[in-house]
């Protein structure tokens, strides 16, 4: 068992989510920065995907109620077990009754908190991952909960290097599928400005504060299956990058998609921080 000490503003359980089931109106879900997530399960042994707690800008403090192995992986935090500062995303044991603390992410806006075992949450299509759009899977954590750790696993913990959070990310995007709705320039202008991130961002969407994107035309678009990394426009101007609890459909016009691999980077953007957009036309 771990019993939550402190829940932090947004802890929630994750794992790889529930991928296709869009057609069902379900979003994806899962964790932001699932690089993360696989690594901190590969520090303790678990299999890929197994549940863990994803925790937004401030960490959990977590008391654990048997011997347990753990590592926290993702955003550059302070953790501490029992007082004594720990090494980042490096496994480690902790005794019945010891207190780990994850304080503030200093770098990105996720840490990743791993226990051998996984979190045994309750399954909701298959998955136990949180989905703060359609309330789907087990609630966000508050101050006294008490988790269940799963079964032991056959696999031994796997160590690796941590890799280390650019100041300024850049993620690569393709124009498209609606790059015609918006002037020419609008396009370069998305790749040569830097993006700010809006304190108004969550794992539905990060809004993103810069130079206004002007529309050629301004019909109204009908609904359309949107994905992961969508960048939509609303008639602010001002792009939002979709994240993994994004609705399945929108009506806003999508002036370029994040390329599959900067997903997990794109997790990892705090209020605040900037951001390049890279074109590519690729996948």
């Amino acid at each position: 068992m771990l019993t939550v000490l402190r829940a932090g503003p947004m802890t929630t359980v994750q794992d790889h989510g529930r991928p296709g089931l869009a057609h069902l109106g379900v979003p994806p879900s899962g964790a932001a920065d699932r690089n993360a997530l696989d690594r901190g399960n590969r520090l303790v042994g678990n299999a890929p995907g197994a549940a863990a707690l994803e925790a937004t800008l401030i960490g959990p403090a977590l008391r654990f109620d048997a011997p347990a192995v753990f590592a926290v992986t993702g955003a550059e935090v302070e953790t501490t077990l029992a007082g004594r500062r720990l090494a980042r995303a490096t496994a480690a044991r902790a005794a019945a009754g010891e207190v780990l603390d994850v304080g503030r992410c200093t770098r990105g806006a996720r840490a990743y908190v791993c226990v051998r075992g996984g979190i045994d949450a309750e399954e909701t299509l298959r998955s136990r991952s949180t989905d703060l759009l359609t309330g789907l899977g087990p609630p966000p954590l508050h101050d006294g909960d008490v988790l269940r750790v799963g079964r032991e696993p056959p696999t031994e913990p796997a160590p690796e290097p941590a890799p280390v959070l650019p100041r300024e990310p850049v993620l690569h995007v393709t124009p498209g599928p609606r790059d015609d709705w918006f002037e020419p320039s609008a396009v370069d202008l998305l790749a040569s400005s830097t993006w700010r991130v809006s304190p108004a961002s969550n794992r539905v969407g990060i809004r993103l504060e810069g130079p206004r994107l002007e529309r050629r035309t301004r019909d109204e678009l009908l609904s359309e299956g949107v994905v992961t990394g969508s960048l939509q426009v609303p008639s602010s101007g001002q792009p939002i990058l979709l994240l993994v609890d994004h609705p399945t459909t929108g009506g806003y016009p999508v002036i370029a998609v994040v390329a599959s691999a900067d997903l997990p980077l794109a997790g990892q953007l705090a209020p605040g921080a900037s951001v390049r957009l890279r074109l590519t036309h690729g996948s």
